[in-house]
């Protein structure tokens, strides 16, 4: 049928009937029509006609008229052929009340099992990203939802195409009948008409949205019936129209349908806004395409040729494989919806695509394809993450010298030889250090971080080991998730300057003296023997000087000088001797404080940066799933 012919008088061809029906004009005389090809083996039964078409008893008390897209006169001989037609042209069920209803679609095992892990990905993401990111993967997963409660039988495909490719032309060829308005209107399709060549489609067609009055069913031949059993084809308005809601329309329904059929004419075929804002978004949609070159009877010679290369050309270029040399892809055809020439090939191609069965699940494949390529840059990275053991030892190293855990260390030791000294000491030097030391701690402790500006310092320490760990545990995450591990590492930093401090006083050294050894005891009897021989020389000495003791001035001498080398020798030994063990606990004091350092700044901030961490290693394996290759119907 003709795109530029007059809306107002426009012949409907049959298929391979070669005759026109002419349609007249509102308001003149009433004609009578030709039967279509399909209905002139004989009268039957018309069934109930629809509520638009009107009753008989309508027809014989006022002319009647049809409601459809093309207006058509009717007189009183052609209502009950009137009422059949457009009894079998509404998409309504004819199943009787004990016939099941059709059966579900059957997702296989692979493309369940990435949905399920595309549903897991985004229930562990909603509190890390925000609901504009997971908006599409979420549409993914309602509309294979929707998709697999309805029937598994047919497949729906769309006819899209700029203003003048004659797609509605195209949709009433493989029609068989004037379904959808053709003409020099613009634009020509106002809404989407459906038309169905089997029963059992009325849900798929409420899905998008199609009401009742723009259902039609084609004409009737068995032949075309049983080669496109199960195809739902929908004419959507132009892509490019002028109306805002058309291709608005266009948009939803795109979203919705299992497959596409692209019309396109040697005048569009390389529009910019064709290729940018559909064909190419959709180039991982190639498996359920059809690109069809319509109105190749207008290219002279080889021109139709030259201009299919240049499509396939630019459809390289958008990135859309091809179904050449049975490898999976779009398909490209050339034909013409007015001559004919063509359509038989789309009609056999579209047959078997329908036979197939598969059209709805590689949709759903090529949606959670995309979904995940779009989410890709919010899960994805290109080097290794996590938390290093280096950086947790850095961590817990800068967290112990905040709270002065090799001071104290030290100060351990040092108290530890200074005990060691009072204890193996002689009397004379320990009364002379007492009364030097009078105003010192007993337990050898230096009170090192009094001072405000100090413990500033000390706070701007863990300030600065909590921002450096959390650098290096998000350093290569995506920037969400990056985020997520800087903001657990700022939440547990609070209060953690006040927690070391709190863990100082309760982990540091035990009060009184530091424990002593077993030979501490046999030291201080050997100084208080020497202090013994000294006293015991020197009275011995002192009785010989008064007169009271025989003059021998050898023995008391001998006496005193042992005591007096003897004692610093015993403490200079005991010295020597108490170096290892004083290194070890000072050590120890140190490993014990650096330890609850660590333990506080792992429980406040490790773990949590660590949760994080594990999180999203969760959706990477998740997502790893999701974007695993395979679809298909089980």
């Amino acid at each position: 049928m003709n795109g530029r012919e007059s809306a107002r008088e426009r012949p409907a061809r049959g298929p391979g009937s070669g005759e026109a029906v002419t349609v007249p004009r509102p308001h003149s005389h009433p004609a009578k029509p030709r039967p279509a090809a399909g209905t002139a083996a004989g009268p039957a039964p018309a069934p109930k006609p629809a509520p638009e078409a009107g009753t008989a008893a309508d027809a014989e008390a006022k002319e009647t008229w049809d409601d459809g897209l093309i207006a058509r006169r009717v007189t009183e001989a052609t209502a009950a052929v009137l009422a059949a037609e457009r009894a079998s042209a509404l998409e309504t069920p004819h199943r009787g009340p004990g016939s099941p209803p059709p059966a579900p679609l059957a997702y296989d095992g692979s493309l369940r099992s990435r949905l399920d892990a595309l549903r897991e990905l985004v229930g562990l993401s909603r509190t890390r990203l925000d609901s504009h990111t997971l908006a599409e993967a979420g549409r993914v997963l309602d509309e294979a939802a929707a998709r697999r409660k309805l029937s598994g039988r047919h497949t729906v495909v769309a006819l899209a195409g700029a203003t003048g490719s004659g797609k509605s032309q195209l949709f009433n060829a493989l029609a068989g009948v004037a379904i959808s308005e053709t003409g020099v209107r613009r634009p020509t399709t106002a809404a989407p008409i459906a038309c169905s060549w089997s029963d059992g489609a009325a849900g798929l067609i409420d899905r998008l949205g199609i009401p009742g009055r723009l259902r039609r069913r084609p004409l009737h031949n068995p032949e075309s019936e049983a080669q496109l059993r199960g195809l739902v084809l929908i004419d959507l308005p132009d892509h490019d129209s002028a109306a805002v809601q058309h291709r608005e329309q266009v948009d939803r329904i795109l979203k919705l349908v299992d497959a596409v059929i692209w019309v396109v004419d040697p005048e569009k075929y390389a529009d910019a806004v064709l290729h940018e804002r559909y064909l190419r978004p959709m180039a991982g949609h190639a498996e359920i395409m059809f690109i069809v070159l319509n109105q190749v009877d207008r290219l002279p010679g080889d021109a139709a040729d030259q201009v299919l290369d240049d499509l396939r050309r630019l459809l390289d270029e958008d990135g859309i494989a091809l179904g050449e040399y049975e490898e999976p892809g779009a398909t490209v055809l050339a034909l013409s919806a007015l001559t004919g020439e063509g359509v038989d090939d789309l009609r056999e191609a579209l047959g078997q695509f329908v036979a197939e069965r598969g059209a709805a699940a590689r949709r759903v494949a090529a949606d959670v394809d995309a979904a995940a390529a779009e989410l890709r840059p919010v899960y994805a990275t290109g080097r290794r993450v996590g938390l290093t053991e280096e950086a947790r030892e850095e961590f817990a190293a800068r967290l112990a010298d905040a709270v002065g855990a090799t001071a104290a260390g030290e100060a351990a030791e040092r108290a530890w030889l200074r005990n060691a000294n009072r204890a193996c000491g002689t009397p004379w030097l320990r009364l002379w250090r007492w009364y030097q030391g009078r105003g010192e701690s007993t337990t050898g402790r230096i009170a090192v971080r009094t001072q405000a500006d100090e413990e500033a310092t000390a706070r701007q320490r863990v300030e600065h080991a909590v921002r450096t760990v959390s650098e290096r545990a998000s350093a290569g995450l995506p920037a969400p998730w990056a985020q997520a591990v800087r903001e657990a590492a700022v939440r547990g930093s609070q209060g953690l300057s006040e927690a070391l401090d709190d863990l100082v006083a309760r982990t540091g050294l035990p009060p009184g003296r530091p424990p002593r050894p077993g030979w501490w005891p046999v030291a201080v009897l050997v100084q208080a023997a020497m202090t013994l021989v000294q006293i015991l020389g020197g009275l011995w000495l002192s009785g010989q000087i008064v007169g009271v003791m025989a003059p021998n001035l050898g023995v008391p001498v001998v006496l005193m000088v042992c005591g007096i080398v003897g004692g610093p020798l015993v403490e200079w030994g005991c010295r020597m001797a108490a170096r290892g063990p004083a290194r070890r606990y000072g050590q120890e004091a140190e490993r014990r404080l650096r330890e609850a350092a660590a333990s506080c700044g792992r429980a406040r901030v490790l773990d949590p940066v660590a949760a994080e961490l594990l999180r999203y290693r969760e959706v990477r394996e998740q997502y790893a799933r999701v974007v695993r290759t395979g679809s298909g119907v089980g």
